[in-house]
This record gives C-alpha cells, structure tokens and sequence, in this order.
C-alpha cells in the first residue's frame, strides 16, 4: 500500500442503526459510499467493524487515507472521552484513542451535526456563506455552526446543541413533562425529533405512524396530522429563533429525515417573523444540496484545513 495519505479521504458516520463509510477524492468527487449495521450495544464490535471497513477501502484505492468521523455526541476537551450521545453506550468510551490505535494514525472525531454543517458549507446549500446554521431533525435534533469558514465546536465542545436547550414556554403548551434522554427535562428534542412527533400522533390519534407517513400527501388533510404539522412548525421556529437572535446566520440549512418535508420552508420562515428581534427579517431557510449523505461526506472534510475546527 503506498503512504500518500490524504489523496483520498474517508468519512465514517456512526449512527445509532448504521455505520456509513465514505471515500472522496480531494476535489470533493463521491468515490464510494456504502452503510453497515450498527452493532449497538457492543463498543468493540463497532471499533473492529470501523476498522476493518476502513481498512477494505484502502485495499481497494492502494491507499492509506485520513479518516474522519461523525458521532450522535462529542469528545469532551477535559477527558478525552465521549459525552452527549444519544447512542448511550458511546458515553464514557475512548473512542478517539482506541480508533486511532487500530488504525494506527492521527484520526478527527467531531459531532455529526457538525459534519453536517461542515459539508453544506464546504460544497453544499451553504457555500460561500459567511455564517451558517446547519440543522439537524431526525431522531434527535442537534447543529452545527460555521462562521468565517471556521466550524465552531465551542471549548466544551457543545456548540450547536440547540436541542438540549429548553423548548420555550409558548411552545411547550399545556402538558405533562417531558424527559428527555440526556436527564433533563423539556428538551427541545423531546418536541421536534422525529420520535416525538410519532409519539404525538399515537396519542391523538391511538394509531401508530412513521414521520414520513404523518407529513405525507396522503395524510396532510388528516385532522390529526394537520394539527400536529402545524404545532411542529410553530414549535420550530420559536425554537430557532432563540438561535438567531443570538447567532444571526446567514443561512439555515435543515437536515435529517424532516428536512424532506417541503411545506415547512414556507411555513417556518412565516412564523419566525413573530419571534425575530429585527424589522423585516427575511430567513433563507434551505435543504441539504447533499441530502442523507451530507453528514459522511462532512466526517471526510474535517482533513481539510481550510475549513474545520
């Protein structure tokens, strides 16, 4: 295998229920792309299958490459070890220093959220922007904050975890408490992750749906739905608007699963103009140009000196 490392990069997202792995020539061109199971629970299962995928895609370019990865959490500055993720077991692992020991390399480790606004900002739906907020709404909700091309992890590593803040009274309504899994209550996510809005439906309504199934075509006319729309989007923009006021991007780039649904570019904007603390603020709120694999293809960048952490 010839030493020529960062000819190509590779890009790993450890999801809950999947692992992706990615390859991109330095020009940013999609070499390959493929995922694998996640085995959850079991922490050195997942660092040998990382490091034997990551060792086939060397085999097959004759090349050893940087590696980049994209985790539902952080590396805490103070222990080196993993904090904040929504897949549990991660939490407590070393899993910088065990990957970089089977590796045998230097390895980058960032957040996936932060991957995501990596990637919309190096080449996707944010490029050229001086600030971006890049928005994740899947099976939990995190961001990611770019500013003068410089991804702002924060020093406690923390930056962007709009989703832990607590959702604004106006929102929240009249309900029972909401836990959430990092042990606080109330969290943002516990009203617009995808779960949530699951979990909502079943209670209006007794039937249990996907969230592609609720924000179908087939179902935006059904009351229940409807209703349940509707407080998402409000729901969201009182949440971001807490982010802008303080933040002011330039654009906001929504991702995860949610982010598919077209209507709600439209109808956050609308409402957040009740919430922004500025005359005629105008939200250039934006899809994903790469779509479900734009977190992977961020976890690759984070080599690229001209724009990480």
């Amino acid at each position: 295998m010839q030493s020529r490392r960062n000819l190509i990069n590779i890009g790993v997202d450890l999801g809950g229920t999947k692992i992706e792995f990615i390859a991109l020539d330095t020009d940013g061109s999609e070499l390959l792309r493929f995922r694998k199971h996640t085995p959850v629970d079991n922490y050195p299962e997942t660092i040998e299958l990382i490091a034997r995928n990551v060792s086939t895609i060397e085999s097959r370019f004759s090349v050893e490459c940087s590696v980049g990865i994209g985790i539902p959490g952080s590396i805490s500055p103070s222990t080196g070890l993993v904090q904040n993720a929504n897949s549990t077991w991660l939490n407590g692992q070393a899993l910088g220093q065990d990957l970089s020991y089977v590796l045998s390399r230097k390895i980058k480790i960032e957040n996936d959220a932060n991957c995501f606004a990596l990637s919309e900002a190096k080449d996707g739906s944010a490029f050229g922007a001086q600030s971006m907020f890049g928005v994740i709404f899947g099976t939990g909700v995190g961001g990611g904050l770019i500013a003068n091309n410089k991804l702002i992890g924060g020093s406690n590593a923390i930056g962007g975890e709009w989703g832990h803040n607590p959702m604004p009274g106006e929102a929240r309504g009249l309900h029972q408490e909401r836990n959430c899994w990092c042990g606080q209550k109330d969290c943002i996510e516990t009203y617009l992750s995808g779960p949530s809005l699951e979990k909502e439906f079943l209670e209006e309504t007794g039937k249990r749906s996907s969230c592609a199934e609720i924000f179908s075509p087939e179902k935006i006319l059904d009351p229940a739905a409807a209703k349940i729309i509707a407080r998402f989007e409000k729901r969201a923009a009182i949440a971001l608007s807490s982010v802008i006021n303080i933040f002011d991007p330039q654009i906001i780039v929504l991702g995860g699963g949610l982010s598919n649904i077209k209507r709600i570019y439209n109808q956050i904007p609308f409402h957040l103009e009740k919430y922004i603390f500025s005359n005629g603020y105008s939200v250039n709120l934006r899809p994903p140009h790469h779509g479900d694999s734009s977190g992977v293809r961020g976890a690759a960048r984070l080599w690229d000196d001209r724009i990480c952490s």
